[in-house]
């Protein structure tokens, strides 16, 4: 009977494996009480340095290329002759505190929270981190002007994320 139950655990742990790949999944972990002292936990996760790296560079760089229109001709010489910045490091980051999807508007067709260059109170709404089904308002940190908005509506996001600068 024990081989059975082995079997079965492995069979499952295969299965969350697949739906981890399958998903595009980090890290999933169940805990499955077969009895009062009969428990399997299990934790599959995978390393992605080499992804979540590539995956951070479009994020940061589309928007700093989008965001000025105008005086596009101007920028570029200056953002040539300077290394590239990563936005997690500057003080004015706000970084995403869980995994989950953006929303920068409370609704579909609703204004954005905020946008370049409005000025903010500490605890502004900034933006909604959607995880599990959940609907967190991420708040302002600080008082000040947003400088810069790093993710797109809808954009999925990693812990750490920087989602926007404000000065």
């Amino acid at each position: 009977m024990p081989n059975k139950s082995h079997e079965a655990d492995v069979a499952f742990i295969k299965a969350l494996a697949e739906l981890l790949n399958d998903n595009d999944l980090t890290e999933l972990e169940v805990k499955r009480d077969y009895s009062a002292d009969d428990a399997l936990n299990v934790r599959v996760s995978r390393k992605q340095k080499v992804i979540t790296q590539m995956a951070a560079a479009p994020v940061a760089a589309a928007p700093m290329a989008a965001a000025p229109a105008a005086p596009a001709a101007a920028a570029a010489p200056e953002a040539a002759s300077e290394p590239a910045e990563d936005p997690a490091s500057h003080p004015g980051a706000v970084t995403s505190p869980m995994v989950g999807t953006v929303y920068m508007q409370a609704e579909p067709g609703a204004p954005a929270f905020v946008s370049v260059g409005d000025q903010v109170s500490e605890g502004d709404t900034l933006l909604i981190v959607e995880a599990m089904k959940t609907m967190n308002h991420i708040p302002a940190p600080r008082a000040g002007t947003v400088k810069r908005i790093l993710v797109e509506d809808g954009a999925a996001i990693e812990f750490g994320t920087p989602l926007m600068i404000i000065e």
